[in-house]
């Protein structure tokens, strides 16, 4: 069984140089928001790097660990999608 990850999609790609962001505006190391956001630090390295996408309780956790609102870390990621900004009846 072959350990080939697909390419990081353009919406992890901006999701992991966000969570970077603001983890380098802590001072935090990728080991320090591991520990605070009690993840492995390992697969804060892959979240930055967009191998892997979080699911809520992660989201949850990590904004947490960044002192910041769920909503203001994924703010307009939605946009990445390709999904018009208007709602289509």
């Amino acid at each position: 069984m072959s350990d080939a990850r697909q390419p990081a999609s353009e919406l992890q790609r901006e999701f992991g140089d966000r969570l970077r962001a603001r983890r380098d505006e802590l001072g935090l190391t990728q080991e320090g928001l591991a520990n605070l956001a009690d993840l492995q630090r390992a697969y804060i390295g892959q979240l930055e790097t967009g191998i892997r996408s979080p699911g809520l309780e992660t989201l949850a956790k990590l904004a947490w660990a960044l002192d910041m609102d769920l909503g203001d870390l994924v703010a307009g990621l939605q946009d990445f999608k390709g999904r018009p900004k208007g709602k289509e009846a």
